[in-house]
C-alpha cells in the first residue's frame, strides 16, 4: 500500500479521492481513491485539505482531493450580515456566496436561523467553508486555549 506523507497543490492529479468536509480534516487514515486504490495518509500533523490539494504518494503519483456533495442549507434573507454574525458566533463552518451562506444541515441552527428571519433551502452540493482566522484554516472546535511551551493562557 502506498503512503502519502506530504500534501501537494495541483490541478492535474494522477488520481482522485472524494471526501466530505469532515473527512478532509485528517492526519493518519487509510483512504480509497475514486478508482478503488487504497493508500495510507500519514502526515506530521492534522491538516484540512481542500480542492486542488493532493496527497503525494511514495511512488511520486498524486491523489487529488475532491469535495463530496453533502446535505446543506442555503441561508438567505434580507439581513444576511446579521445572519452571518449569528452563524459565526456559534463557530459553525460557513461557505459564503454572493447573496447566500451555506451551512451543514443542523436542526438547531435551522430553528435559530428561521426565528431570525432567514430563508432556508435544502441543497446537496460540495461544502467548502471559509478557513479560520489568521490563515490557520479549520480549528478543532470551540476551544480557544493556546499552548506556548511551559506558559499557557486562554482567551475568554
Amino acid at each position: 500500500m502506498q503512503t502519502a506523507q506530504t500534501i501537494a497543490h495541483t490541478h492535474h492529479p494522477d488520481a482522485t479521492v472524494t471526501l466530505s468536509y469532515d473527512e478532509r480534516f485528517l492526519r493518519r487514515k487509510v483512504l480509497t481513491t475514486d478508482t478503488g486504490e487504497r493508500f495510507l495518509v500519514d502526515l506530521a500533523q492534522t491538516v484540512s485539505v481542500g480542492d486542488h490539494d493532493a496527497f503525494q504518494l511514495d511512488d511520486g503519483r498524486t491523489v487529488g482531493v475532491i469535495p463530496a456533495d453533502e446535505p446543506l442549507f442555503e441561508v438567505t434573507g434580507p439581513d444576511l450580515v446579521r445572519l452571518a454574525w449569528h452563524i459565526g458566533n456559534r463557530h459553525t463552518p460557513a461557505q459564503l456566496a454572493d447573496g447566500a451562506i451555506f451551512i451543514q444541515r443542523d436542526h438547531v441552527m435551522a430553528d435559530m436561523l428561521s426565528r431570525l428571519g432567514a430563508n432556508l433551502r435544502e441543497v446537496v452540493a460540495p461544502f467548502t467553508p471559509e478557513g479560520g482566522a489568521y490563515g490557520h484554516g479549520r480549528t478543532h472546535g470551540h476551544d480557544h486555549s493556546h499552548s506556548h511551551g511551559e506558559l499557557e493562557h486562554a482567551h475568554g
